[in-house]
């Protein structure tokens, strides 16, 4: 790829745009309610009517739902290279350096032959792929035509070539913040700007499609704690455990010994209050008792047959994001987005004992979750999808690997134009040379995204029924991709959604 021709300046990320006084107290005042009682729903009490984004109408049902995993998941031992030529370069990778843990850093083609992908479209120079053998269910739904992989996808702010990452023409040339750091790259993973951000992109699709719910408390829902990326402008997260909507703990936990006590103190929280800020408080109180009983209610009517695995904490998160789904009548919900995570992949030591756990919880966790759509009704209306802090290196330094950038990730659901890779392969390499295949490595084996998280999260928001036109005002750097910017190489729409 070579460099643009025009001066590319860096767009302004989310959350340092200056935004205006109303738009910051609104922000602020939704997140310092995040944990109260599994509601955010402070102050703002209208927040439905002040949107600034076109909303669009739907009649049908649709969710995404983001699967984060927390720590920086290894790729190379994820989606793993096959083909005899580019499995012995990753073989000889991994190898070296890794001392005494050599022959257990690599896993061999043998291992991998019972979860070989099988596209219906050959990859180009005969490359082939395989899922780790612990992922023997997702490399089964990707064969059936039901996941794909997005082949190396990571933050980007405008395309970029190895040596427009090493130039020092930041204006032209502009990386995104804080490259390698966990807690940031987390966060710019889910909202496009480093940690601090108050909104994040799957709360701005949400935002969008708010008005089609009658109840828009339950349009983004999180099944693992707080997370910037369900926090939109109007949309806020309701928080869920994996046992259902988390209680006002007095009223449920025995703290006081009768009902008529317990009853009490319910009326006690939500009596008027003369303060403004004690006015905000007993409305969020008032939410939060409500929707602990909406959710329960539809919840308690709800029969799964499908099977989930025992002791997985991300099944368990999975099993309640499918239960709310099979309640969607109930609470009233036409677009929703949904959070859970998995942590534990911060790999620097001991890759080879802890990550198979992982990966076998995710491939049976999303599985169990596909299944769980197909007995609702719901597969072709609800797609997953996987996220992390970054990749990691493909060097190894002894039985882990370190910080990286771009990486593999897997969608899956009855929308998914499945048994396929997008994106480019990249070369199996660790970027130490300036020839050819080192130009999408950045040292050490980090990938250079060929694909942006922008690019990911548009194809996504295309599907939830957002309007071409929106997609550019949510998306802080989509403007610079896609042949509207010049860079048809770089599509809007990556196609791995019917």
């Amino acid at each position: 790829m070579t460099a643009p021709t025009r001066q590319i300046a860096a767009r302004p990320i989310a959350g340092a745009d200056s935004p205006s006084r109303r738009a910051f107290l609104r922000r602020s005042a939704q997140l310092a309610h995040l944990a109260v009682a599994g509601s955010a729903a402070p102050l703002a009490l209208n927040l439905a009517a002040m949107g600034e984004a076109a909303a669009f109408n739907a009649s049908d049902y649709k969710a995404l739902v983001c699967i984060f995993l927390y720590g920086g998941n290894d790729y190379a031992n994820t989606v793993v290279s096959f083909d005899p030529d580019s499995h012995a370069r990753y073989a000889s990778i991994r190898a070296a350096g890794a001392g005494s843990a050599a022959g257990s850093m690599v896993i061999s083609r043998a291992d991998l032959a019972a979860t070989l992908l099988r596209p219906g479209q050959p990859l180009p120079q005969a490359r082939q792929y395989a899922l780790h053998p612990a992922m023997t269910s997702l490399a089964s739904l990707f064969n059936s035509g039901r996941a794909a992989v997005q082949l190396n996808v990571g933050p980007l702010v405008v395309p970029l070539t190895r040596a427009q990452y090493e130039s020092s023409d930041r204006r032209r040339f502009p990386l995104p913040p804080k490259l390698f750091s966990h807690n940031d790259q987390q966060s710019v993973w889910q909202s496009s700007a480093p940690e601090g951000a108050t909104t994040g992109w799957g709360g701005a699709l949400a935002d969008l499609g708010l008005d089609n719910n009658s109840q828009a408390l339950f349009t983004c829902i999180s099944v693992t704690g707080n997370g910037v990326f369900l926090a939109g402008e109007r949309a806020v997260s309701y928080q869920c455990s994996v046992d259902g909507a988390v209680p006002i703990k007095p009223l449920r936990n025995g703290f006081f010994d009768s009902p008529q006590q317990r009853e009490a103190y319910a009326n006690f929280l939500q009596r008027p209050h003369p303060h403004q800020l004690g006015k905000a408080y007993t409305a969020v109180l008032r939410r939060a008792i409500s929707a602990e009983t909406q959710v329960n209610t539809a919840l308690a009517a709800v029969n799964l047959g499908t099977p989930f695995p025992a002791g997985s904490s991300l099944g368990a998160q999975l099993k309640m994001v499918a239960r709310l789904i099979a309640a969607r009548q109930a609470l009233g919900t036409r677009r929703q987005v949904f959070l859970v995570s998995l942590g534990g992949f911060d790999l620097h030591d001991e890759l080879v004992a802890r990550q198979p756990g992982l990966l076998r919880q995710l491939s049976e966790g999303m599985s169990a979750f596909y299944n769980a759509t197909v007995e609702l009704g719901v597969a072709n209306s609800v797609t997953s999808f996987t996220a992390s802090d970054f990749g990691r290196t493909l060097s190894v330094n002894g039985d882990g690997s370190d910080h990286g950038w771009g990486a593999h990730h897997l969608v899956l659901g009855g929308a998914v134009r499945g048994a396929r890779f997008y994106g480019s392969a990249p070369p199996i390499s660790v970027g130490d040379s300036s020839a050819p295949e080192d130009q999408w490595h950045v040292g050490q084996g980090r990938l250079l995204p060929s694909t942006s998280v922008d690019q990911f999260a548009a194809t996504l928001g295309r599907w939830f029924g957002v309007p071409d036109n929106q997609l550019v005002s949510l998306l802080p750097n989509l403007a610079n991709f896609g042949a509207e910017a010049g860079r048809a190489d770089y599509p809007r729409n990556l196609g791995f959604l019917g």
